[in-house]
């Protein structure tokens, strides 16, 4: 995909215009997937986890694929774990539309069991890339087939534990008033699948036209594709998520929010096996740049804050938000600090 040559002053305007097209697709997805929820009686952090995760990762899936292929080690892994941190990050911004800390509200363990998964898997692969698979057939390393298992293994896992239902929300409060982008509710089921594709379907262009543009400014500034990979463009795939996880919790959908986030941040370490067997440089995740490490060392500590948060039902509020949520901000501000120091 390409568009014309332009300034740095241009760039940012497409990119701000494209966003704002994800943004309304990502907000407009977040009520289907609730109505669709409701309609077929599925257990909505379930389309959260599989479907709304997915549909919101299509920007990383295509972005991951490209750049392997175009042998962009750097692009690919800065790209996948600098955006775990910032996703994660965004549930904290979803405490200000929950009216509270939104890690009070699930109904089920299972959010706290993703959690703990999800730092697993982030832990076995931090181990990877230190070690650095000095192993490899046909160029692909042990490492990232091992993750793939892992993460079959943990969807099969979350699938069996969904009917668990031992934990009660504490302080829900009640969820807004739904604006323009509410589905109505006499509407065909047809008509809601088809709109949620076409909501998938502008995500997926729109999001691969910031990642073209957070490309060339990375590029016009002369940050460099390390520090923009982790920061600019992890954020522009990860806009889909802000959008979806903001508007869930506005309409009180608080554990497809949690899911959706959970779920997008599985399916980025899965991501690497994929871009793994595109890559034909050895192994992607062999001789790693420390902006990997650090990346999958912050995903470790926000997911690690969050399973507290989840776990610990009342919890001290500073402001509007909860304080996992604060600690969790601080800490994603304070990743940007070390990325930038290590560029």
């Amino acid at each position: 995909m390409s568009i014309p040559a332009t300034t740095l002053t241009s760039s940012l305007l497409l990119f701000a215009l494209c966003a704002g097209v994800v943004w309304f697709a990502g907000a407009r997805l977040a009520y289907l997937a609730d109505a669709l929820a409701d309609r077929y009686k599925l257990a909505k952090s379930l389309v959260g986890l599989l479907f709304l995760s997915l549909a919101t990762s299509l920007p990383e899936v295509a972005t991951t694929l490209s750049a392997a292929v175009s042998q962009a080690q750097d692009l690919v892994l800065n790209n996948l774990f600098g955006g775990i941190a910032l996703q994660t990050a965004i549930l904290g911004l979803a405490d200000f539309w929950a009216r509270g800390a939104i890690t009070n509200y699930p109904r089920k363990a299972n959010h706290a069991l993703e959690a703990t998964l999800l730092v697993l898997l982030l832990s076995i692969t931090l181990i990877i890339t230190v070690i650095g698979e000095p192993v490899a057939l046909f160029q692909i390393g042990p490492g990232s087939a091992f993750i793939a298992l892992c993460y079959a293994g943990t969807i099969w896992l979350l699938r069996r534990y969904d009917g668990s239902s031992d934990w009660v929300p504490v302080d829900l409060p009640d969820p807004e008033a739904k604006p323009f982008l509410a589905v109505k509710d006499d509407g065909p089921n047809q008509s809601l699948i088809l709109q949620a594709v076409a909501a998938c379907l502008a995500i997926l262009v729109f999001g691969l036209l910031l990642v073209v543009l957070a490309e060339r400014i990375a590029v016009q500034s002369g940050l460099g594709t390390s520090f923009i990979g982790v920061t600019l463009l992890a954020g522009a795939t990860s806009l889909p998520e802000l959008t979806t996880s903001i508007t869930a919790a506005r309409i009180g959908a608080y554990t497809m929010a949690i899911s959706n986030i959970f779920g997008s941040n599985l399916i980025m370490l899965v991501l690497v096996f994929p871009a793994d067997i595109l890559f034909y440089g050895g192994p992607i995740l062999q001789g790693t740049s420390p902006t990997v490490s650090l990346a999958l060392a912050f995903g470790i500590a926000v997911t690690a804050i969050y399973l507290v948060g989840l776990i610990v039902r009342r919890k001290p509020r500073i402001g509007v938000l909860g304080l996992d949520s604060v600690l969790v901000i601080g800490t994603f501000l304070a990743s940007l600090a070390a990325y930038y120091y290590v560029r």
